[in-house]
Formats: structure tokens, C-alpha cells, sequence
């Protein structure tokens, strides 16, 4: 048996760290070829880290919720000599380069280093590491501008991803000047009685879901503009077709996919709808990716991607669509899965509300809430006068980034989104 370094994996191309979440094996005791040894998380997914080979553990290194270097060592394990030369060998191909170029920084700090080498602390508040310290320093970004980010490392420290992630954003903060002296209106400190009661801590999804939002709201300036659409003809044409459809294609017909295939071909007339703000350039993507907003069963939301969406068939988005939200509620998404989106739907009809007012995906240039569908007594137009009837009723609101698109395009886009599922085509095919 020999003894040998567990390393922290490389998870995606863009990945260059993760938290450590969990330890399943406990020092001391053995494991198995693929049992699951910890689990990690990055700022795109979380990962369970199998075990190489059957072995024992011997010391955890690092501690949950550290952050650590992809190819830093986590963990001592005890395997079998074939096993440690086979893993020892791989590694020296694969990762022995990236793991020295993440050890120099620390390394240089350790000995002092030069100025381009040290952490630092600006007013006392922010920690910058020597690889946020470089990438600043390539974009000429001032310590004062780095202040403003939100960093989403541990205790709010700042990763390498949101700096470039800003950098993508534009750089909103590269202007901004903080007044030497207060004047004009000040928001006043005031101290509010929170009240008492149980204390619930944010996980980690909820904390990156709050700042997410935050950042959504305070980028882009939100105009939200609804519309009703009749889906009457869509209702009775699923409920009379749905267990046909299962018996046929082995998939369940839910009304997402049909939502998706209306959105998509709405896209296709206002291509500028899907597109994001690069710095003053508009980027129009070619792919229609579309993001579902799905509930967990920890009540958090992510949003899964049914990636090319217009070239997909009903039978194709329904396949993607209850993969995707299988994946959600089992927690067996992948990074891939819940990248690309260039637009994005949110049901709130699925929880009972009648609309709602969704906040930006952020690239992305707008959302569409889709509401209940509510049965109501309309007013119907028919050539010999009007008559009421019962119709399936649902309001749409599309909350889009003023920035670059406009209220003409907006409800235009939005309209065009009622009208594909007000003229549905009942005698379809499946």
C-alpha cells in the first residue's frame, strides 16, 4: 500500500477553484473504486468527487467550506501500490503544470515576493488575491473600482470569475467617484426592529441567488410591460392529446415545451430580443437557448437550458424539458445543462400566482413570466354580435433591459408571444 496526494479535480475549462462542501469519508476509514469521497462546489455547479481506486483514508488537508486551488491536495488516501503508480502517472501528464502555476502565487507570498506577488486589503474590507491582483493589473482596474464588485467567494472574498465576469458586464464601476465630502440627500442609518424568532442561515445557493439579483436589479434598468393571451385552443388541444402523445414518444406533455416552441418562434421575428450588452456594442446571438426557471426542493430556483430550441420538434423540447427539470429536482444537473441560455421563462403560474414581475437573467435582455391559467368569463366577438364565453386565460409580463431594447420592441416581441399561442394550430400533428 502506498500513501499518495488527493487533488482537488479540474471541474470545466473555466473553473480554477471550488468550496469544499462536504467530506463522506472520514479519516480512518476505507472506500471503495467510485464512491463518492467529497462534494464540491464551484460557482456553476456543485460536484461529487469520486474515490480513484479502493483505498483508505488517511487526512482530510483541507476543511468544509475552504476554498481551494484546482490541483492543490485535499486529502491523503492509503491505495494499492498498482493503483498509486497508475494515478501518479496520470497526474504527472495531465495536471502538473497547472498544479505549479497554482502553487507559485502562494509560494511567493509566503517568501514576500515582489508587489505583483502579495495579497492585499483595501480599507480593510476587501482581500485581493495575487490572481485577482494580476488580472486587475492587466486591465488597469484601480483597487478602489475593485472595492465596488460583489465578490461571491467565501465571507465575500473576490474570484478571478467575477472579476471577468464584470470585465463582460462592461466595467459599470470604472467611472464611478466616491464624494470626499457627504452632500446633498444622505439615507439615513435607521435602526429597524427585525423582531424576534427562529434563525434561519442562507445556504449557499440562497446567498448566490440574492446576490445574483441584486446585480440584476442594480445593472440593468427593469421596465416590465404585460399582456393577456387566450389559451383555450392550446388547453383543450393538450388535454385531449396528452396520453397520446405519452403512449407514443415515452414523454410526458406538460405545457412548458409548448410555451418554449412559441417563445422560440417569436425570437425568430424580433431576433434583437435575444441578445446582451457588451460595453456599448450589442451582441445578438445566433443560438436560441431557452432558460426554464425550476424550483428545487429546497425551494431555491436555477435554471436549466433547452439549447437550440427553434430547431427542436414538440417531441424534442418535451424530451429536453423533462430531463432538464429531472436533473433539477434530483440535484444531477451538470455545468453544461445550465449553460448558454440567451433567454429566459419563468412559470409563476406553476405556484397559483396570477402574473408577476421576474428580474433579468442577467446577460440575458429580458424574461417572460407566464401566470396561472384561469378560466373567465370573456366577452367574444362573433359576426352575428357578442356573446360570453368560458376561455382559458392567462397573463404574460416580460420584464426587459431598457438599456437596449425599447418599449416598441418589447411589447411588440411580447405580443407576438400571445398571438403564437392564441392562433395554436389544433389540428396539428405530433
Amino acid at each position: 500500500m502506498s500513501k499518495i496526494e488527493f487533488k482537488m479535480p479540474k471541474m470545466g475549462e473555466s473553473i480554477t477553484e471550488g468550496t469544499i462542501l462536504n467530506w463522506l469519508v472520514q479519516e480512518g476509514d476505507s472506500f471503495e473504486e467510485g464512491d463518492i469521497i467529497v462534494e464540491v462546489a464551484t460557482d456553476k455547479v456543485d460536484n461529487e468527487v469520486p474515490a480513484p481506486s479502493s483505498g483508505k483514508m488517511i487526512s482530510h488537508q483541507v476543511s468544509a467550506n475552504d476554498l481551494v486551488l484546482v490541483g492543490a491536495t485535499i486529502a491523503m488516501l492509503e491505495l494499492s501500490d498498482v493503483a498509486s503508480a497508475k494515478i501518479l502517472k496520470t497526474e504527472e501528464k495531465s495536471s502538473n503544470r497547472s498544479l505549479e502555476k497554482a502553487k507559485k502565487p502562494a509560494l511567493q507570498q509566503i517568501q514576500g515576493g515582489n508587489a505583483r506577488s502579495k495579497s492585499f486589503k483595501v480599507n480593510e474590507n476587501l482581500f485581493i488575491s495575487p490572481l485577482v491582483d494580476a488580472v486587475a493589473r492587466k486591465h488597469h482596474i484601480s483597487y478602489e473600482e475593485l472595492a465596488r464588485i460583489i465578490g461571491t467567494g467565501k465571507d465575500g472574498r473576490l474570484r478571478k470569475s467575477d472579476v471577468t465576469n464584470y470585465l463582460q458586464e462592461g466595467r459599470p464601476f470604472q467611472f464611478a467617484q466616491a464624494a470626499a465630502v457627504p452632500s446633498g440627500f444622505q439615507v439615513p442609518d435607521l435602526k429597524f426592529d427585525k423582531g424576534t424568532g427562529k434563525i434561519v442561515e442562507m445556504d449557499r445557493m440562497r446567498e448566490m441567488i440574492a446576490d445574483h439579483m441584486v446585480y440584476s436589479k442594480h445593472t440593468s434598468p427593469h421596465v416590465t410591460a404585460y399582456v393577456e393571451a387566450d389559451l383555450t385552443d392550446m388547453v383543450t388541444w393538450r388535454n385531449a392529446n396528452k396520453l397520446e402523445f405519452l403512449k407514443k414518444h415515452g414523454e410526458k406533455l406538460t405545457f412548458t415545451p409548448l410555451f418554449i416552441e412559441a417563445v422560440a418562434n417569436a425570437i425568430k421575428d424580433f431576433p434583437m430580443i435575444n441578445s446582451s450588452l457588451d460595453g456599448k456594442n450589442i451582441i445578438v446571438k445566433e443560438d436560441i437557448n431557452i432558460g426554464m426557471a425550476t424550483a428545487l426542493p429546497s425551494g431555491n430556483l436555477i435554471v436549466p437550458v433547452v439549447k437550440n430550441a427553434d430547431k427542436k420538434d414538440l417531441k424534442g423540447l418535451a424530451a429536453a424539458t423533462n430531463e432538464l427539470v429531472g436533473k433539477s429536482r434530483s440535484g444531477t444537473l451538470k455545468g453544461d445543462d445550465m449553460k448558454g441560455s440567451t433567454f429566459t421563462i419563468s412559470n409563476v403560474g406553476t405556484f397559483g400566482s396570477l402574473m408577476g414581475t421576474p428580474i433579468i437573467n442577467q446577460p440575458e435582455a429580458a424574461i417572460l413570466a407566464t401566470g396561472i391559467i384561469k378560466k373567465r368569463a370573456e366577452v367574444m366577438e362573433k359576426e352575428d354580435g357578442d356573446v360570453i364565453e368560458i376561455r382559458s386565460m392567462m397573463y404574460l409580463s416580460l420584464s426587459f433591459d431598457h438599456r437596449i431594447v425599447d418599449g416598441y420592441l418589447a411589447g411588440s416581441f411580447l405580443k407576438r408571444i400571445a398571438d403564437n399561442m392564441e392562433n395554436f394550430d389544433v389540428d396539428r400533428s405530433y
